[in-house]
């Protein structure tokens, strides 16, 4: 079983993306998976003034101190991700920044949205590049989901040939993640991080 945290960023009143996010964590769930949602509205960190480590010893707030814990704990991260004019969700992009040596060594994979035919792929293409500066090694399989208000009910439900595109996809999905995050958490356990 691996712990992983499925990230979210939209701060929209009617945010559609949040089904996907359900879908997948349904999904790992049955996989056997420990998975949580961090969804940055939610979390509401205040917009990057300080990063966590440039906080003293007990000193960050309490919703970045919490969510740093989970960051270390857990062994790798899906980020689910809608595209804003040909680029990332702000609120999704400010929560990851306040975090760096937390995120090493723990992939992630990129699963991106949009209401459109694109299905957020520029913002997934930017994701990547993002991430990789982070310290995380980005898994190759991606899910890119278009019109998502057709292809999955409220509660992250397929429906239509772009459910049945996102089923088709998702097993490799899962399946890369989940063979990059035990490979990493198996060299940790062995070896610490180069830097």
């Amino acid at each position: 079983m691996l712990s992983l945290l499925v990230f979210y960023g939209s701060y929209r009143s009617d945010r559609m993306g949040i089904r996907l996010a359900r879908y997948l964590i349904s999904q790992l769930v049955e996989r056997g998976h420990d998975v949580e949602l961090i969804d940055a509205k939610e979390v509401n960190l205040p917009m990057l003034d300080r990063m966590y480590k440039e906080y003293e010893s007990g000193e960050a707030p309490d919703a970045m101190e919490t969510l740093a814990q989970k960051i270390r704990a857990a062994d790798g991260f899906v980020f689910v991700t809608g595209e804003y004019n040909w680029g990332v969700q702000p609120g999704l992009k400010n929560l990851t920044d306040h975090y760096l040596e937390e995120w090493f060594g723990r992939p992630a994979a990129i699963a991106s949205y949009s209401a459109g035919r694109i299905a957020g792929a520029r913002a997934s293409m930017a994701w990547h590049v993002t991430l990789n500066e982070m310290g995380m090694p980005v898994v190759p399989t991606t899910i890119n989901v278009g019109q998502i208000g057709q292809t999955l009910t409220e509660n992250g439900q397929p429906q239509g040939e772009g459910g049945e595109a996102l089923e088709d996809s998702f097993p490799q999905f899962a399946d890369d993640l989940t063979w990059w995050a035990e490979a990493a958490k198996a060299h940790r356990e062995k070896r610490p991080l180069p830097y």
